[in-house]
């Protein structure tokens, strides 16, 4: 008593045997146009993937060599119309010199530490100088703005603004701090 194999079975053998036939064919057609063995592989996968999802999807294929074939020569015209194809891909060199949009985890680390250090330093200095430092630098007002407020004129605001870099400059220098980011 012989048992008939399932449909998927009988499908996947069918499948199989197509693949056997054909198989160097489509590669053999791909190759002429590409005279590229791993394009012309890729090409050939790719088309009996397609046959395979035909099949799946119950089409029926009269003439399979003359399906795969054109399929093929279609992936390989597709092929030469690619962007990929046209533009490749880069090697890691050239990937390596694209700017990042954030600056590198060493870079913010050493960062954080130079602003950390610079709020210690600003913490030890007197209250006036940290009031012009802050006004004119964190807070980004303009002189003029800045002797406004203070109730000074504009050229006190920038001697006072000159001994305060001055002697924060110094403070740093002694906290072994170098150039500020």
């Amino acid at each position: 008593m012989s048992a008939t194999p399932p449909p998927a079975d009988a499908k996947r053998a069918d499948f199989e045997a197509l693949y056997e036939r054909h198989s160097r064919e489509v590669w053999a057609l791909a190759y002429a146009r590409w005279m590229n063995a791993d394009t012309a592989l890729d090409i050939m996968q790719e088309t009996f993937l397609r046959l395979w999802k035909q099949l799946e999807g119950g089409e029926k294929i009269l003439n399979p060599r003359a399906w795969l074939l054109r399929v093929a020569r279609n992936l390989a015209e597709d092929y030469a119309k690619s962007a990929f194809r046209r533009n490749g891909t880069h090697p890691p060199q050239t990937m390596n010199g694209v700017p990042a949009h954030q600056p590198l985890p060493l870079e913010s680390l050493e960062r954080e530490e130079t602003f950390a250090q610079l709020r210690e330093a600003m913490e030890q200095m007197p209250k006036a100088d940290r009031e012009i430092l802050t006004l004119r630098y964190a807070l980004d007002y303009e002189t003029g703005e800045i002797a406004e407020m203070l109730s000074i004129n504009a050229t006190a605001v920038h001697m006072r603004l000159s001994r305060a870099r001055q002697r924060l400059a110094e403070r740093l220098k002694a906290q072994g701090v170098g150039q500020l980011p």
